[in-house]
């Protein structure tokens, strides 16, 4: 499971009261057609109708706003999208997770892995440390810099949570913890992420072979080691 699949993933528009009655109704209609715009991927008639949305309702505004980048990043206008992601999360005084997860997404397509950074740990913090999506987002950044002990941290978190990022975050978590050489503690994870993908997960069922294996014959290994110490002079 990509980035983009984690940002894409997530795309959704909140339906909320509001004061006014007649403006309510006028963007709850534009918010239906531009979800219906955007499932038929029409994302440039999809921006037009998010921005029709007022900005009395600040929570309803920044969700169209994030919309609008979510829009844009589909579009490959990494550089709109960012902007429009920093708009949300300045709208709801930086407590949106969902947009500063996005907003690092985007930051790491442009390799400024510092404030991608950044921008998970604020979604973390924003959250309280509950939304799953920045946890793994920020597992394979960590994963990529070969800080595994981080990564596997937060892999561990998304896997605690349910969600469709399960099953990858059981295996990176696995991957994580071979690497630093714990094989008998990644086989369950590798186990699991094949469990939890009902059976279908190539990765994982290779790994989880590869870790078997490796056990196997770190075993005969040890074996041998102990029958030589018992018995230094082979005799």
């Amino acid at each position: 499971m990509n980035l983009r699949t984690l940002l894409i993933a997530s795309l959704f528009v909140l339906v909320l009261a509001g004061t006014n009655q007649a403006q309510t109704a006028a963007d709850h209609a534009a918010i239906k057609r531009g979800n219906e715009l955007v499932r038929q991927q029409k994302y440039e008639a999809a921006i037009s109708e998010y921005r029709s949305i007022s900005p009395g309702d600040k929570e309803r505004y920044a969700q169209a706003i994030y919309n609008i980048g979510v829009c844009y990043y589909e579009l490959w206008r990494t550089d709109e999208a960012i902007n429009y992601f920093r708009q949300a999360i300045d709208v709801k005084q930086g407590r949106y997770p969902k947009a500063s997860l996005a907003l690092g997404v985007a930051l790491q397509d442009q390799s400024n892995l510092t404030e991608a950074k950044a921008a998970y740990l604020q979604s973390l913090n924003a959250s309280h440390g509950e939304y799953a999506l920045a946890h793994y987002a920020l597992g394979l950044l960590l994963a990529n810099e070969n800080d595994f002990a981080g990564a596997a941290i937060h892999f561990q978190a998304a896997s605690k949570r349910a969600g469709f990022h399960e099953p990858a975050s059981h295996n990176n978590l696995g991957v994580m913890l071979a690497r630093m050489g714990r094989l008998a503690e990644a086989e369950p994870e590798f186990a699991t992420a094949l469990r939890k993908a009902n059976g279908v997960f190539e990765d994982a069922a290779n790994n989880l072979k590869l870790c078997r294996s490796l056990l196997e014959n770190r075993g005969e290994i040890a074996a041998l080691k102990i029958t030589l110490l018992g018995n230094p002079m082979g005799q």
